[in-house]
């Protein structure tokens, strides 16, 4: 940045127009400025600030003064006052590889109980409204009004700087305003924002909230399903255990004779109820003995005696018979007709005596007992009866040999029943095994249908999610995108932490260096300070001499603490590259004549590429004029009416007035 001239009209002492031409020349980097104390030379720092800054101006004359009351008290008492007030500053920087000049008019007027301002800026002899609106934050691109405080600095400023007590904080605001930590740090916070302001529209934002809450919910749900699963199989390893130690039990409790003693009872039943079936056995057996089933043992004579009487009652139907026959053939005779020959009649009568003959033969009986007619249909029927109850009989003593069997097997069993008292021990155990078996068993059931609850509840949480997801692909992205932007802001973050610390630490080293040879250039006393330390936590400032014994920076003399301030200024002036204008108000103030001549010598010419020096004729006085005169390029008297209160910028300096320029 270069100043290349300052216009004031009716600002503060300075009546009407005046013009400050502050363009240097090479090897003369120096504008020399002289006025006597209260001409205005501070008003001129002040010009130079307030037309960049505005109401963020750190004028040394507004105090806690309001902007508005600043600016109407800036207006020269001469002046109309709604003509107020006029700031012109022109400068050039260089950006983008070219140069651009800027000029920047600040202006303000008195409009009734208000105060007017306004501002314009033309870039290239071109105004520019968007940087005219905008000239606050445009300005702190070009020279920040904290890195502005570190080279248009007056006494006070050095004095600041030469109290050990309050110097750390103006370290501090430099080493990050002017070396670019505060850069990296405002873009850490930039980067924190854009994380901050990385958000979805609230219908997005809720349905992925909702989209979340159902992936969570899988998620559990999954997790639920593992744990019901896991739940199952010990269930089930339980219920196989608990199986395998009542089929154990089981074995024992057989081999002891378990089953039978607990079919005992039923045995015991049974053989109670086999005893009862045999009994009926016999009964039914009895009954049968005391009706006909004893002529059984007759069967043979039975069947003789019913084959007599079937004689005889065919001999009885066959004289019946004869008789009606012996009838019927004396009827048939009489009935045939007298021309029947004698002889076809008397064949006829031998034919029908011969069968008459035989009917009787037949009813002949070698034995005949008088048996009753209707006896053989009696002994027929008791045949029946007799060949029914032996078939009964046979089926009752087979019954009855079977129910003995089984009596047998029953009283044999029982006989093999160990007693209660040998196997109440194995029943307890068995019963204590069973019911542990039912627990498991029971166990497992419910296991398994906590598992189809958890399967069915995570299907239908999964089916929801992928439709969720489907609908939500767009927002789903631009999520994700804004996951990538936060990852990689707070990457970012991260890494420009780092890289803070590392900057601040390479620049607090090359500080240390460019403020002790500064500092050992200007002191009259060259080997008082071997090293100069500046702590990177609290950017206090640590001095040590030459048998590396520490010096407190408060001991040493005002003047010593004045030429450590400018030292400092001047090393954070060499570190950040001399690319700035150096405004110096009254800097020779408690200095001896040796430390004068030092600065002039050494500092004032090699303090930047433009130097503004405003001095007294007590400071830069002639002798020191005449050490400086190589480096100056322009020079300027401020004079001062004391019967107007008004101050006039003149050509020159005291003791050349004019002279320097012809040069």
């Amino acid at each position: 940045m270069h100043l290349h001239n300052l216009t004031l009209r009716d600002f503060g002492a300075y009546q009407g127009r005046q013009h400050l031409d502050l363009r240097v020349k090479p090897k003369r980097p120096i504008i020399l400025i002289g006025g006597l104390n209260g001409c205005g030379k501070t008003t001129l720092l002040d010009a130079i600030q307030l037309v960049l800054y505005g109401p963020r101006a750190r004028c040394s004359g507004r105090g806690n003064r309001a902007y508005d009351t600043y600016l109407r008290e800036s207006i020269n008492r001469a002046a109309e006052p709604t003509q107020g007030s006029e700031l012109q500053l022109e400068f050039s920087i260089t950006a983008e590889g070219r140069q651009r000049t800027y000029e920047v008019a600040r202006t303000w007027a008195i409009a009734g109980k208000n105060v007017r301002e306004n501002l314009t800026v033309t870039v290239d002899g071109r105004y520019d409204a968007t940087i005219s609106e905008n000239w606050a934050e445009h300005v702190e691109e070009i020279l920040p009004l904290e890195v502005a405080s570190l080279f248009f600095f007056d006494g006070e400023r050095v004095e600041q700087l030469a109290d050990p007590e309050r110097a750390a904080d103006v370290i501090e605001a430099a080493v990050h305003s002017l070396l670019g930590v505060r850069a990296v740090e405002q873009l850490r916070t930039d980067l924190l924002v854009l994380h901050r302001r990385q958000r979805l529209s609230p219908e997005d934002q809720g349905a992925l909230d909702r989209l979340h809450e159902l992936k969570t919910q899988t998620r559990a749900a999954s997790e639920e399903l593992t744990t019901r699963t896991k739940d199952l199989e010990q269930a089930e390893e339980t219920h196989e255990n608990a199986e395998a130690q009542l089929s154990k039990v089981e074995r024992k409790f057989e081999r002891a004779g378990g089953k039978l003693y607990e079919e005992r009872l039923a045995l015991e039943t049974a053989k109670s109820g086999t005893m009862d079936r045999l009994i009926q056995t016999q009964k039914a057996l009895r009954g049968l003995a005391e009706g006909a089933l004893p002529l059984v043992l007759l069967r043979d004579q039975l069947t003789a005696l019913r084959q007599q009487a079937l004689r005889e009652d065919e001999a009885h139907e066959a004289r019946q018979v004869v008789d009606i026959l012996e009838s019927r053939d004396a009827w048939l005779i009489d009935q045939l007709p007298d021309n029947v020959p004698a002889t076809a009649r008397t064949a006829l009568k031998k034919k029908l005596t011969l069968e008459r003959k035989k009917r009787t033969t037949a009813a002949d009986l070698e034995l005949d007992l008088g048996l009753p007619r209707n006896l053989s249909q009696k002994l027929s029927a008791l045949e029946e009866v007799l060949r029914a109850d032996d078939a009964r009989a046979t089926e009752l003593l087979e019954t009855a040999a079977k129910t003995v069997h089984e009596l047998q097997q029953a009283e044999r069993q029982l006989a093999a029943v160990p007693d209660e008292h040998q196997i109440k021990t194995l029943i307890e155990d068995r019963q204590e095994a069973s019911e542990t078996v039912i627990v498991a068993r029971a166990a497992v059931k419910h296991a398994t249908e906590l598992v189809a609850e958890a399967e069915a509840r995570k299907e239908r949480l999964d089916a929801d999610f992928e439709r969720a997801r489907e609908k939500q692909a767009l927002p789903a992205v631009r999520e994700e995108e804004l996951k990538r932007i936060a990852a990689y802001a707070e990457k970012a973050r991260a890494t420009l932490e780092r890289f803070s610390a590392a900057l601040l630490r390479k620049h607090i080293s090359s500080l240390e260096v460019a403020v002790l040879r500064s500092f050992q250039t200007l002191m009259r006393k060259s080997r008082l300070i071997k090293d100069l330390r500046i702590d990177t936590d609290k950017f206090t400032i640590a001095l040590t001499n030459h048998d590396d014994e520490p010096i407190d920076p408060a001991r040493l003399s005002a003047g010593e603490r004045q030429l450590l301030a400018i030292s400092l200024l001047w090393g954070l002036a060499k570190v950040a590259g001399n690319r700035l204008p150096t405004v110096i108000d009254t800097p020779l103030g408690r200095l001896d004549s040796q430390h004068r001549e030092h600065l002039v010598d050494r500092y004032f010419p090699h303090a930047g590429r433009q130097v503004l020096l405003l001095s007294t004729d007590e400071e830069i006085d002639e002798n020191l004029l005449n050490r400086l005169r190589p480096s100056i390029a322009q020079s300027y008297v401020l004079a001062h009416d004391d019967t107007t209160f008004t101050t006039r910028i003149g050509k020159g300096y005291w003791w050349t007035e004019g002279a320097l320029h012809a040069i």
